[in-house]
């Protein structure tokens, strides 16, 4: 629970920034799309005080029809939504006529040649001011329209930037979640992993010092002292294949993402692999069979050093639940474009509940005691960093069968057993 909340507040720290960033580029885009709107907009009503000036010019400073307040078809140049554009005629006195039917008062002012604005009555109009003969002509628009459009323009933006801001932080913080999901499972895994190596290693040393502190606790005769090494030596050893394999696995950990372009013969490894457990199926008087079965050579593409382990693991483990007087079947068989291995034993099978587990770093089935608990999970390291893909089921010989596939190299193979090659203890 503690460590879910912490991701949780990691991943919205994460989707505070990066709302606060998406954000921040949504206003500095507004901001120029409004500029350039503005802009535009105001450009238009300059060119249309321009255009009235021109014609207001033409007609010598006299009401005309051309010039009216309400934008014709003759004018030829202004849309009919647009606002009117009225037109005066002032005086060096500063008395100014209006010249354009509708034309609000325009008040005494001194005026001056250029562009600007102008407040008459409720609205801002935007003006143009031209010297004619011994006064101005001054043109005039309401900017109320442009003021309208821009006014909706922001409340539109700000509706649309609140809603854009509670989806951009629930979308961060979703995708923060699953980002940080992967993260949060493996430094769970490492923490158990380390908690569970710890206590695998201290067991062994516990024993050790045990054994010690017992034996030096008085004295005892030579076989006593030499029962106590001996126990001390099996537990030395313990220690030994349980550092061997976490060393392997941290290794296996680190090289997984490499990419590998050695191509192996599966066939000629499983036949040297079986072949080495001979001596072991002899003395546990079980029957150890090697089949290879196919037209095609068996080649994947995987370090040899990591199938040869993955073999010897494997049936390893086959060995020890088929137990004395059993059988172990090893299979290598292609199926169109793909290379399988599987390994069949006689023993008690693996329960379906513990099949999700067997491949768990320390896990050990109720039906099997000793070992590391690391085997399994050095097996799953291997399968998962050649990218195959194994299934765990029942043997046609009545125990389990991990059936692990790869797909088919395009590659030969220096050497191989032969197609159908079978041999037994």
């Amino acid at each position: 629970m503690k460590t879910e909340r912490s991701d949780r507040i990691r991943a919205g720290k994460v989707a505070v920034v990066a709302t606060l960033i998406g954000i921040g580029s949504y206003v500095l885009i507004a901001l120029i799309f409004n500029f350039s709107l503005a802009d535009h907009m105001t450009s238009q009503v300059d060119s249309r005080l321009g255009q009235r000036l021109v014609l207001a010019v033409k007609s010598g400073g006299q009401p005309e029809g051309s010039i009216v307040g309400t934008p014709t078809k003759e004018s030829g140049d202004l849309d009919k939504d647009d606002a009117p554009v009225f037109v005066w005629k002032v005086t060096s006195s500063g008395a100014s006529t209006p010249i354009t039917n509708g034309a609000p008062r325009l008040p005494s002012k001194k005026w001056v040649a250029g562009d600007g604005s102008l407040r008459l009555g409720l609205s801002t109009f935007g003006v143009r001011v031209v010297s004619f003969r011994s006064g101005w002509l001054v043109a005039g628009e309401s900017l109320a329209d442009v003021v309208r459009v821009r006014d909706s323009l922001i409340n539109a933006e700000l509706i649309f930037g609140a809603v854009l801001l509670v989806l951009m932080y629930g979308a961060a913080f979703v995708v923060g979640m699953r980002a940080l999901s992967p993260i949060a499972r493996a430094q769970r895994r490492q923490r158990e992993f380390t908690a569970d190596a710890s206590h695998e290693l201290r067991t062994p040393l516990s024993v050790i010092e045990a054994e010690v502190s017992i034996a030096l606790s008085k004295n005892r005769d030579a076989q006593s002292y030499r029962s106590t090494l001996e126990r001390i030596g099996g537990e030395g050893h313990r220690l030994q294949r349980i550092v061997e394999d976490l060393l392997w696995l941290a290794r296996s950990d680190e090289e997984r993402t490499q990419h590998t372009d050695e191509f192996v013969d599966l066939g000629a490894i499983a036949f040297t692999c079986t072949e080495r457990f001979q001596a072991v199926a002899e003395t546990s008087q079980l029957r150890l069979i090697f089949m290879n079965l196919g037209d095609e050579d068996p080649i994947v593409r995987a370090p040899l050093e990591s199938i040869d382990r993955l073999l010897g693991v494997l049936i390893d483990n086959a060995c020890k639940f088929a137990g004395p007087g059993g059988e172990v079947e090893v299979i290598v068989a292609t199926h169109g474009n793909t290379v399988t291995l599987e390994i069949d034993d006689s023993g008690p099978g693996i329960d379906p509940q513990e099949r999700a587990l067997i491949f768990d770093r320390f896990h050990r089935t109720p039906t099997l005691a000793g070992g590391t608990g690391l085997g399994l999970a050095i097996a799953d390291s291997i399968i998962r960093a050649t990218q195959a893909h194994c299934t765990i089921g029942t043997a046609s010989i009545g125990g389990a069968k991990i059936e692990v596939t790869w797909r088919l190299a395009v590659a030969k193979s220096p050497g191989r057993a032969t197609n159908d090659d079978r041999f037994d203890a």
